[in-house]
């Protein structure tokens, strides 16, 4: 008689998805439509005093503030990272470039934003450099703002989107490309044509990897943005440990939920719709070949 193993198989994963996945999301839903406590936590009653806080200016003012930081930094990023992926998938010391990658990660992830407040600083090493060519006499405030936002997080989750992308490129045939130069296609031509269709899925994954945790990042804009440059993450930190208004930090849980879930609903549309178009394209370049014989 044969046995099913599948069910011993997927259970654990299940246990695992339900636990650390399912069940938080389900208890910050919960946590979102109830009262706020008198000293903390929450009263088991049905309000949306929640949701109607989030009308407030501020509020929209802090959530466009941190889609914008998030969207530049993403782009940044992912123009970064892809040359990056394609210089490391193509030379020879790929093992070595990959240590390189991954060397950031042994170092606490604090200790690493710190390192910036000494280069950005008044006093850091940017300042005094500038300092020392006599080309500034005074400080240039390269820190607390959203600029320094911005590169701080660019830095850190840059081999969040270099990985997968090296991953991707090593895999493509780049015959391919010399083939495009041959039938007289320019070097960026075939990269854009060739390569970059090719690679979709990397640069999806890297796209993932990048917006949804800067989205809802907390560490950075508290270290380097100063008190004028807030995103969201900061606000829900706030209302947990300041307020203690549980009900609105779930709230603002759900908007960032929201909205990387729309931006993920969004790139599967596009590969969707892209897909489509090919195989109906490819489709139609059959039928004609047919024709044709």
């Amino acid at each position: 008689m044969k046995k099913h193993y599948g069910l011993v198989y997927t259970t654990p994963l299940t246990v695992w998805i339900t636990l650390f996945f399912v069940a938080p999301i389900l208890i910050i839903v919960l946590y979102s439509f109830l009262q706020k406590g008198l000293y903390g936590g929450v009263e088991w009653r049905f309000s949306l005093d929640a949701y109607r806080a989030l009308i407030n200016p501020v509020f929209g003012k802090v959530t466009l503030d941190t889609l914008a930081i998030a969207l530049v930094s993403t782009v940044l990023t992912i123009l970064i990272a892809l040359p990056c992926g394609l210089y490391m998938a193509r030379s020879r010391h790929k093992n070595l470039l990959l240590i390189l990658i991954v060397i950031p990660f042994w170092t606490n992830f604090l200790i690493r934003v710190y390192s910036w407040i000494a280069i950005l600083g008044n006093n850091g090493l940017i300042n005094e450099f500038l300092r020392g060519l006599h080309l500034t006499e005074s400080y240039v405030p390269f820190l607390y703002n959203q600029w320094a936002v911005t590169i701080v997080l660019v830095y850190t989750y840059l081999p969040y989107a270099i990985l997968p992308l090296y991953s991707t490129i090593e895999k493509f045939d780049f015959s391919l490309l010399e083939a495009a130069r041959d039938l007289g296609a320019s070097h960026m031509e075939s990269l854009v044509k060739i390569l970059l269709p090719n690679i979709k899925a990397g640069i999806v994954t890297s796209i993932l990897f990048s917006f949804i945790p800067i989205f809802g990042n907390y560490a950075v804009p508290l270290l380097v943005g100063g008190k004028d440059n807030v995103m969201l993450g900061q606000i829900i930190a706030d209302q947990i440990t300041k307020t203690r208004n549980w009900p609105l930090a779930s709230s603002i849980s759900m908007v960032i939920t929201v909205v990387t879930t729309l931006g993920l609903a969004m790139l599967m549309l596009i590969q969707k719709r892209q897909a489509d178009a090919q195989r109906e394209e490819a489709s139609r370049a059959a039928e004609f070949a047919r024709n044709g014989a």
